[in-house]
């Protein structure tokens, strides 16, 4: 082959570009804002034409589509700010208004009795709490269900009655007065003996046949259901599992109140002024809208439930259907309220009472939120009505069932929370003050203290952090255990801060009574919380004293063992406010701590913890010997933890922490001391290919910094550095695993030896490369898929080539001897049979052996004379690139010649003859006439089939059309007339 000769300089200012000055990013979002004119008076038809066609044109460009942000971005903003509409619901209720019914006239039934007003962030709703109460208050003691809805016979018996009766309206009333008499009469069934699991079935079932009865028009019996439902929750048998139990039922009761309120909306309709098409109510209507049938049926509704005789039914179903109010009118909601609030006072068990007015609380903030009197009577009534809870009934009843006073207290926590969350909900601080002086004079127990705690603003409490102090201190403990109270004082100290004249003082105070807890459990619920309180406001003298005491009550009996969930959240929180690990590992209590955590799995979750604390947290590279000597026994404690059974994952978690480790260790200008500290780090991970990467491209980096310091001027001191650098690397670099880390870091190992001008061991690196080629597989699993390893290695070696350019040759080796070894490698590597990836390989490395039959290379490396130093235009040499060129030229066309054999293989063949001809066009010298001929066959080979790509075959002949234009280009000028486009066949 006849290589052209290139004036690089030449064509670089030739091919180089005119520069604009840029006013905008490229990638800046484009906005386009819309302009809107508004016309006064008559408009002619071509205004209006004009109108629309500008209309259109503004339509055409949806400025929302180009502001930066997406759609589902733009509907997360919308959930945000109305939280209890989604698109899909909207497109799949009827009523929602979506699939073109106007918002405005729509509304959900299903929300009834959650909100009919969005409620801010700081108010939390009910749903969210439910899921809670039912893991937490669970029972192993067999429970009883009371109903008539049990058996599939009963179901049919009541369906046939309700199927016969339907000739005139008074037999049907005939049939529903049949139906109460019969609930009357004995039909009530009780079951006894059943799981905690099958009674939550039970209740789902009756949640089932309320719907079912309700769908077949059955309005009698969903009743009865709603009733014997809200019976249920006057039995406190099974005590323990009451809340949960009124969770399950007060969702029956919801699901009922939102049947009754959707059945009287529905026949709501009413015509709108000027239209004679009825239609729904909208969200905001009024009495006056809705028709007097609907109204007449409301009344009968709450007249039924007027009728029946027990007083917790009456009372829970009425409010479950509370919201039938503002049919009637509105403005009766706060007088209802307070009349159910009067009547709860008949309710005479005090945890039973609790949960019914936490109830009409809830429905009451759902229907009239600015009804504000109810909850705090409500509230009043339940301290009323405290000092049951020390009379003998109840302390009767917990005898029986064998339940002590402090997880009897914990079963009212619930429902009062909820009442006085309600009460405090926008409320001013005025309100605290008064109900802490009403529990002051009334009962000043640890329940209601921990209860107000929870329900207030945390900038109340904060702002009397010490006064909460004495109140803790002087309440009466009756059951309910201080550090409850301790633990919420805390929760919102860490939300809002104290002032500051009292932080310390609050600190002493809380800490002496924490101090003397003996039992580990109630310790350690404070400790978790209140560890975060010194990190914050005070320095690590205060911290370290904590954590010693942490230590000192933790360590006997081993109780650590059974709380590591709560050590460990002491110790992610003083990572997360101490992100100064001078000062944090300087701690001589620190360390301690970690000890703690013996078991294994948790040990490891807790230093993966430290260093990415660390890792995220040092900016600055350190070298201070604390430091470094504490996170070397973690990242060696993550590391030893690591074995056969690890999963991949696990392993490039750890890998990318240690390895995030050595990056932040520095000991600047020491490079000797930097270099002993990586053969440490080799010899403690010696197990972690990602580590092992890490240290490999450390010390290539140090040889390159070396080589900075001295301005490529090595002295025999550096000089053996980076020889020792080189040594490093040689020796580690076998250990990794993954074959293409390997030969990455051997190519990158031998560039920075070479930038050394280490040419004995870049050499050495290069031919490790060489002949670990051979032993990459021809499938690799990558990303969790087995792939071709075809793609990765012809781009290594295109890679591999552009640095064998500037290698100069060993004179003891011979010409070529690297480009030589490689191409005999890839000669004997088995290839796949399908791809080209081969004879692509050839063409690079003809592209090389052109540019290095050039006068001068097109780049260097300082102070390494390259092979056009050493040989200039020698004609042996010449002859070498040539004959080399020649056998690889004859290895690419019988490799074309082999795929004009199959038809299907013909596209191959013409898009490899393509590649080919562009490569020669660039390189050879087409005014040899062998040159010119064997591009001509090239082209002619890829249009032989038609199996082109048209549009580059173009571009192509083009570009040839070009460069013969251009001074000396008559070859190419030659060759563009023989250039024929042939159609596709």
């Amino acid at each position: 082959m006849c290589s052209r000769l290139h004036n690089y300089e030449t064509e670089r200012k030739e091919l180089q570009l005119t520069s604009e000055v840029a006013l905008e990013h490229p990638l800046k979002p484009i906005t386009v804002q819309e302009a809107k004119i508004k016309k006064v008076g008559r408009s002619s038809s071509r205004d209006s034409v004009d109108s629309a066609k500008t209309s259109s044109t503004q339509k055409a460009v949806d400025p929302g589509a180009l502001d930066g942000s997406d759609p589902l971005s733009q509907f997360a903003a919308q959930a945000a700010v109305t939280p209890k509409l989604d698109p899909l619901s909207a497109a799949a209720d009827p009523l929602s208004g979506g699939a073109g019914i106007p918002r405005k006239d729509s509304t959900d039934g299903a929300q009834a009795l959650e909100a009919t007003v969005i409620m801010d962030d700081s108010f939390e709703p009910w749903s969210s709490k439910k899921a809670s109460i039912l893991s937490k208050y669970t029972t192993s003691e067999k429970l009883s269900i009371t109903t008539s809805f049990l058996s599939s016979a009963d179901r049919e018996k009541v369906n046939v009655k309700s199927q016969v009766a339907q000739g005139t309206v008074t037999d049907k009333v005939k049939n529903r007065l049949e139906q109460l008499d019969d609930f009357e009469e004995g039909s009530v069934k009780e079951m006894l003996n059943l799981s905690q699991q099958e009674y939550v079935h039970r209740i789902e079932e009756l949640n089932q046949a309320l719907v079912s009865s309700w769908d077949q028009d059955q309005k009698v019996k969903a009743l009865k259901i709603a009733i014997q439902c809200s019976k249920l929750l006057a039995d406190i048998s099974v005590i323990q599992f009451y809340p949960s139990k009124f969770v399950l039922v007060t969702d029956i009761l919801d699901t009922f109140g939102n049947l009754v309120y959707d059945r009287i909306r529905r026949k709501s309709t009413y015509l709108p002024p000027g239209s004679m098409t009825p239609q729904m109510l909208p969200v905001n209507f009024s009495p006056d809208q809705v028709p007097d049938s609907a109204k007449e049926t409301c009344r009968n509704w709450f007249f039924k439930i007027a009728s029946i005789r027990e007083l917790i039914p009456r009372l829970y179903v009425e409010a479950a259907i509370l919201k039938c109010y503002s049919f009637l009118n509105p403005g009766e909601y706060s007088q209802a309220l307070l009349r159910l609030t009067s009547q709860m006072r008949g309710i005479g068990d005090p945890l039973v009472g609790l949960y019914a007015r936490a109830y009409l609380c809830r429905v009451g903030m759902s229907v009239a939120p600015e009804a504000r009197t109810h909850l705090i009577s409500n509230f009043y009534d339940f301290l009323s009505s405290y000092k049951q809870l020390q009379g003998d009934t109840v302390q009767n009843i917990l005898a029986m069932q064998r339940v002590d006073m402090t997880s009897y207290l914990n079963l009212f926590s619930p429902a009062l929370d909820w009442i006085l969350q309600c009460i405090a909900h926008q409320a001013p601080e005025e309100t605290l003050t008064e109900i802490l002086g009403k529990c002051k004079k009334q009962c000043n127990t640890a329940l209601l203290l921990n209860s107000v705690m929870s329900a207030f603003k945390p900038e109340y409490i904060a702002s009397r952090a010490m006064g909460f102090t004495e109140l803790i201190k002087e309440c009466e403990e009756a059951g309910f255990p201080k550090h409850n109270l301790y633990r919420s004082l805390g929760l919102n100290l860490m939300m809002e801060d104290p002032p500051q004249a009292q932080r310390l003082s609050v600190l002493n105070e809380v800490w002496k009574a924490v101090m003397k807890f003996k039992n580990p459990a109630d310790y350690i619920e404070c400790a978790e919380v209140w560890i975060e309180y010194p990190c914050r406001h005070f320095t690590k003298k205060e911290v370290n004293t904590i954590i010693g005491d942490i230590i000192k009550h933790m360590t006997p009996d081993r109780a650590f063992e059974d709380y590591y969930p709560q050590l460990q959240s002491v110790m992610s929180k003083i990572l997360s406010h101490m992100s100064d690990f001078s000062v944090l590992l300087s701690m001589d209590k620190f360390l301690p701590m970690v000890d703690m955590f013996q078991k294994d799995t948790v040990k490891v979750e807790v230093c993966k913890g430290i260093m990415e604390a660390f890792v995220r947290n040092q900016t600055e590279a350190t070298n201070d010997p604390v430091i470094l000597n504490a996170l070397m026994f973690i990242c060696k404690t993550m590391h030893d933890s690591i074995n056969a059974l690890s999963l991949e994952d696990e392993k490039r978690d750890i890998g990318n922490l240690i390895g995030g480790f050595i990056r932040k260790i520095s000991f600047g200008r020491d490079f000797e001391q930097q270099l002993s500290f990586y053969v440490e780090s080799r010899a403690n991970f010696s197990n972690l290919d990602a580590v092992l990467v890490t240290l490999v491209q450390c010390v290539n980096q140090l040889a390159g910094e070396t080589r900075s310091v001295v301005k490529g001027n090595h002295s025999r001191k550096t000089s053996s550095f980076v020889r020792a650098c080189a040594a490093y690397c040689f020796i580690t670099i076998p250990s990794i695993v993954d074959i293409f880390h390997r030969l990455n870091l051997y190519l990158a190992s031998g560039q920075v030896a070479l930038m050394n001008t280490a040419l004995t061991q870049a050499d050495a690196f290069f031919k490790a490369a060489i002949s670990l080629i051979p032993d990459v597989p021809r499938m690799l699993k990558i990303d969790h898929k087995v792939r071709s390893t075809e793609p990765l290695l012809h781009a290594y070696i295109n890679n591999f080539l552009s640095t064998l350019l500037v290698v100069p040759d060993n004179p003891d080796q011979g010409v070529l001897y690297l480009i030589r070894g490689l191409v005999n490698v890839i000669e004997d590597y088995t290839w796949e049979n399908n791809t080209d990836a081969k004879a692509k390989v050839y063409i690079s490395v003809i592209c090389l052996l052109s540019a290095a039959a050039q006068d001068q290379y097109l780049y260097h490396i300082d102070q390494v004379d390259s092979n056009d130093t050493m040989y200039g235009t020698d004609k042996k040499f010449i002859n070498e690139i040539n004959t080399m060129c020649s056998t690889l030229i004859e290895q690419v066309l019988d490799h074309c010649k082999t795929l004009s054999q199959d038809d299907s293989q013909k596209k191959r063949q013409s898009a490899l003859a393509l590649e080919f001809f562009n490569r020669l066009v660039i390189h050879a010298d087409l005014s040899n006439q062998s040159m010119f001929g064997l591009a001509q066959n090239l082209w002619n080979l890829s249009q032989k089939h038609g199996q082109g790509e048209t549009k580059l075959m173009i571009r192509c002949l083009e570009h040839v059309k070009n460069k013969g234009t251009l001074p000396g280009g008559r070859a190419y000028g030659d060759l563009a007339a023989k250039m024929a486009l042939q159609t596709r066949t």
